[in-house]
């Protein structure tokens, strides 16, 4: 059975620092490019941030770049974001997902499994 367990998310003040993990199971998670997305409440869901199956490649929306790292441990199966200088505007549900990337631009289809996903919630 394929799984992707999010973890990592909770309160944090504006300016603070978060990492976000992804377990992967049950399918050969370093033949994949793995990505995270998010929704903010009452949006719709938004592209983060892409690292290619062997890590060599990172790509990331334009509101987050420069603040968050995407990286992965394939030996671990597991894909990270550490998230820096949030903002309340990063508040949102953060989830892991398999995703096909074609020249730089990702792309998600039905095919692509997705994690439940973690709260991240900045706040004073």
């Amino acid at each position: 059975e394929v799984q992707l367990v999010e973890s990592g998310g909770g309160l944090m003040q504006p300016g603070g620092s978060l990492r976000l993990s992804c377990e992967a199971s049950g399918f050969t998670f370093g033949s994949y490019d793995m990505a995270w997305a998010r929704q903010p409440p009452g949006k719709g869901p938004e592209w983060v941030s892409t690292i290619t199956s062997g890590g060599d490649s990172t790509y990331y929306a334009d509101s987050v770049k420069g603040r968050f790292t995407i990286s992965r441990d394939n030996a671990k199966n597991t894909l990270y974001l550490q998230m820096n200088s949030l903002t309340a505007e990063d508040t949102a549900v953060y989830r892991c997902a398999t995703v096909s990337l074609r020249e730089g631009i990702s792309y998600f289809s039905e095919f692509d499994q997705w994690g439940q996903g973690t709260q991240v919630t900045v706040s004073s």
